[in-house]
């Protein structure tokens, strides 16, 4: 018997884009399949597409293109850490929260129901990394976010009085599908960021969400008040509709804390020892 001859395996070779077709879909504003045209013309061709298949294809990039194009831009507009999602996190970090909130709030059926998240916990354990995580969920879905630290949020308003931008800043943090508040109920309000906060609350109450973080629990924000009564009724309009993620534990910044790829104790240098730390120890050796 003759032995059976291996089988040639196919070879993908590379299509070359013509001049014409790339001035085509540079007018036609597709110029973002040229990356990936080649490619896609070869595996066509070697499994035969069909030419309809070829185009949903083609087309199916082009979408994917420019949701997550559209999704990076929003996120920039809404001041969001780019390293904070959460296929980032950390879930061996030494914190207990609750993971079934978390994936139902990673659901945003919380935001469709324009209800709010309170994000509270010590310092340093992940409420701002959750916060925003959140908000990049939102950002691919196609909501608009905006996230701002609670005093430079009511610093702005305060400043924007003083040139008649008021209502317009107003606007811009009452607009948004969500609003993202960190570390509010840090220090205790004056009359004006009393005022300008129950604004807030009030106005986006059952018209769009918000994420506020705090190392207090919204009980404790009334002391920030100046105003007791604006204070009762602003928080009494977000805690009557706001799930309560506790987050607690370790630090979780070390965790972000930058370090050398493939680093390790080991490969870190021995510290250098000056000319006084070698008296001392030679001094020491003597002794």
């Amino acid at each position: 018997m003759r032995a059976a001859k291996p089988r040639r395996r196919k070879t993908v070779t590379t299509v070359v884009i013509s001049p014409d077709t790339k001035t085509a879909l540079r007018r036609l504003k597709l110029s973002g399949l040229l990356h990936a045209l080649p490619e896609r013309l070869s595996l066509a061709k070697m499994q035969c597409m069909p030419s309809q298949d070829f185009v949903v294809l083609l087309l199916s990039d082009e979408i994917a293109r420019r949701e997550g194009q559209a999704a990076t831009l929003r996120a920039q507009r809404a001041h969001l850490d780019p390293s904070m999602q959460l296929e980032a996190w950390d879930s061996t970090a030494n914190v207990t929260y609750d993971k079934m909130l978390l994936n139902e709030l990673a659901s945003l059926r919380f935001l469709e129901a324009h209800a709010h998240v309170a994000v509270v916990g010590p310092v340093g354990v992940g409420k701002t990394f959750l916060a925003h995580a959140l908000g990049h969920v939102a950002c691919r879905r196609g909501y608009s976010v905006l996230a701002r630290r609670a005093d430079l949020m009511l610093k702005t308003l305060r400043h924007a009085r003083l040139d008649n931008t008021y209502e317009a800043e107003l606007r811009k943090l009452i607009a948004v599908d969500l609003l993202i508040v960190d570390d509010f109920g840090l220090d205790k309000m004056d009359a004006v960021e009393s005022r300008d906060a129950y604004e807030i609350f009030t106005e986006r109450h059952r018209a769009g969400s918000m994420i506020v973080t705090s190392n207090r629990g919204p009980d404790e924000w009334l002391a920030t008040f100046a105003d007791p009564m604006r204070a009762q009724s602003a928080i009494d309009r977000f805690t009557g509709n706001a799930y309560d993620l506790v987050v607690e534990g370790e630090s979780y910044r070390p965790r972000q804390k930058p370090t050398l790829r493939g680093a390790s104790d080991a490969d870190a240098p021995a510290p250098t020892k000056t000319k006084r730390h070698a008296k001392r120890s030679a001094s020491e050796a003597q002794a």
